[in-house]
């Protein structure tokens, strides 16, 4: 059974970058602006207000002020995929 990646640590990085690392020492700088689309996340297109995530240990994911979250095993990917060198483009077929 696969566990849940667990943020230990997350830092803004300007615009709508993000810096994470994972409880098991994967980190790395991921941009979120491609995906603020829908109704949960549109609002986040202000930049004082993406700035104000909060680190969520109960989810192991990160969280703002209108209750948006995105999913951790999303952000872990998001990760590996910029350590791999990947864009979500390239993966898609």
């Amino acid at each position: 059974m696969k566990m849940t990646p667990r943020i230990a640590e997350a830092r803004y990085a300007g615009d709508y970058r993000i810096w994470l690392r994972f409880a098991d020492g994967s980190e790395g700088e991921i941009d979120l602006e491609s995906e603020l689309w829908g109704p949960m996340f549109e609002p986040l297109k202000d930049k004082d207000l993406f700035a104000r995530f909060e680190l969520y240990p109960e989810r192991s994911t990160i969280f703002w002020p209108n209750e948006a979250d995105f999913a951790p095993e999303f952000l872990y990917e998001q990760v590996q995929r910029k350590q791999r060198g990947q864009s979500a483009a390239e993966e898609l077929p």
